[in-house]
């Protein structure tokens, strides 16, 4: 699996790291030491899939640059890299638009495996069909496009993926191992907090009121289930 990647660093010795690894798995690598030449990287390379990207930086940091290159791009994947103190970062991230998270230090299979997982939710082939239907709600499968009452609503590769197996799913009560297995792949070693931080953010999307939600219903103790209008 090949596709472009941004790396943001301020250390050179772990950007080298992450750089090397990436390369010998066949990615194309673009190098960024601070907030501000990454942003700009990025005006040059709109074809960026994954952008890596550290919260620590001086100037602009991991965070803004972040919802910046998420504001600008629904369909690129971030992975955030933060140390294990970091733990409210993490969850930022998550709500600023991030897909994953990855904790220093790592190695470089872990880092391989989460870019290739990451990679399959950002490309566009699809082979599941045309479209999802339930009720209000639409999935283009083929132009990876979501709309409720055809209005189209912007999703992140892993939202996008998300309601892509509630809808195929619906009424099923679906565990968050379930969830993790599907959307982040099986082998995904990290917090299991990742999948409701998601669903916390795709509640702001889909529901009207994503305080007490009528699509996205918590299963206490277990998941999540899609209630499916009739």
């Amino acid at each position: 699996m090949t596709g472009k990647i941004l790396v943001l660093e301020d250390e050179s010795s772990i950007r080298a790291f992450v750089k090397i690894n990436l390369a010998r798995s066949g990615f194309e690598v673009i190098e960024a030491g601070t907030g501000e030449e990454a942003l700009e990287l990025y005006k040059r390379h709109k074809d960026i899939d994954i952008a890596i990207l550290d919260v620590m930086l001086p100037g602009i940091d991991g965070l803004e640059v972040c919802k910046e290159l998420r504001n600008s791009n629904e369909n690129m994947g971030i992975i955030m890299l933060t140390a294990r103190s970091q733990e409210l970062d993490k969850v930022m991230a998550l709500d600023l638009g991030a897909d994953d998270y990855l904790t220093k230090p790592f190695s470089p299979m872990e880092l391989v495996a989460r870019v290739n997982a990451l990679l399959r939710r950002v490309e566009k082939k699809n082979e599941d069909g045309d479209k999802l239907i339930s009720g209000v709600f639409e999935i283009d499968l083929n132009a990876r496009k979501f709309y409720k009452s055809r209005y189209e609503i912007e999703l992140t590769p892993t939202e996008f993926s998300l309601m892509k197996m509630f809808i195929k799913n619906p009424d099923r009560a679906l565990s968050r191992d379930e969830l993790l297995d599907e959307v982040w792949g099986e082998n995904y070693i990290g917090d299991v907090k990742i999948v409701d931080v998601n669903i916390r953010r795709l509640r702001k999307k889909v529901e009207e009121d994503s305080s007490n939600p009528k699509y996205i219903e918590t299963i206490w103790g277990s998941g999540y289930r899609w209630r499916k209008e009739e």
